[in-house]
């Protein structure tokens, strides 16, 4: 069996035992703040700012999870040095966080010893999440906007990270519809260009790296630093509210998350976006991306491609035992 460890509710316990109640308000309301980063290096990338945006969550959802923030700090280093000596020293790791208010209070007679927070530390290789998203850094993704809409912060703030979900799925359910492997665009309440389900849009015009307003969006973390990144390239940044016009005339579009940092967008609604190919200011941005993480993570995706089948009947095999 694999020796993944969790930490889950003050314990460490194997991964196949986290398991979370059915009464517990995450899955009755997707009442959960989440956070997921990932290793360079097997160092944590920004650990800190994405607790920091994890408690922000809790704090919107009125959720007191009984740790402080050092203290998921500390716990979430304990769980990753637990876990990285199960794989090779150049795997590197994705680290997530789940925390809800725990089980309603209508279900208190099942737990005897009182309800309380869920609180779930969990690592996973990335040699399956990025070995098989590997040929985007060379083909690029196809973007198109989607009929689900993004869910308007007079609903429920999309600056926090919570499971309330749906309408990611339902926007990558859409995104199939319309042709297979599409990345799936929301459009916010004013028909404005927001995000993607758990990933950030970029658009290049004239030498500017755009980004849309950030009213309706998830302040990515990976998002603030690709502002970082072009202060240090001399690339200029902006965030304005863009919408299809725009993307239509961007020289390229790029979109951003934790795992796979940066990758290029070939096509915007079917049409090519400039050339089609990877554009001068997204190639400098994934170069100096990877001179500040220490990771050329392209060629890693590239190699966990290549070793994925042999880990896959690795992972296979010791479920099989258990």
């Amino acid at each position: 069996m694999t020796n993944r460890t969790v930490y889950f509710n003050g314990e460490y316990v194997a991964e196949a035992d986290a398991r979370i109640s059915i009464f517990d308000s995450a899955l009755m309301f997707g009442d959960m703040a989440f956070e997921m980063t990932r290793t360079f290096g097997q160092q944590p990338f920004r650990l800190r700012s994405h607790l920091e945006r994890l408690y922000a969550s809790l704090r919107l959802l009125e959720i007191e999870c009984g740790l402080t923030i050092d203290e998921m700090e500390e716990l979430t280093l304990e769980t990753l040095r637990r876990n990285i000596g199960t794989e090779a020293e150049d795997v590197d790791w994705q680290i997530m966080h789940d925390v809800s208010r725990g089980p309603l209070s209508l279900y208190s007679t099942v737990f005897p010893d009182g309800g309380r927070p869920t609180v779930s530390i969990n690592c996973w290789p990335l040699i399956k999440h990025m070995g098989r998203f590997a040929e985007n850094y060379t083909a690029g993704v196809d973007v198109a906007i989607v009929a689900q809409p993004a869910i308007p912060a007079t609903m429920l703030d999309p600056k926090a990270k919570t499971r309330s979900r749906a309408h990611y799925q339902l926007a990558r359910l859409q995104g199939e519809r319309i042709g297979p492997g599409v990345w799936p665009l929301l459009v916010d309440s004013d028909g404005y260009l927001a995000e993607g389900p758990g990933w950030n849009l970029f658009l290049v015009s004239n030498g500017t790296i755009y980004s849309p307003e950030p009213r309706n969006i998830l302040l990515g973390v990976s998002r603030g630093t690709v502002a970082e990144l072009a202060a240090k390239i001399g690339v200029p940044f902006e965030s304005t509210n863009l919408g299809r016009y725009e993307a239509l005339q961007a020289d390229e579009m790029f979109c951003t998350a934790t795992t796979f940092s940066v990758v290029h967008a070939r096509s915007f609604e079917g049409q090519p976006v400039g050339d089609g190919q990877l554009g001068p200011i997204v190639s400098k941005l994934q170069q100096a991306w990877k001179e500040f993480v220490g990771v050329d993570f392209i060629a890693q995706a590239q190699e966990y491609a290549r070793r994925l089948p042999a880990w896959e009947k690795r992972e296979i095999a010791a479920h099989d035992i258990t």
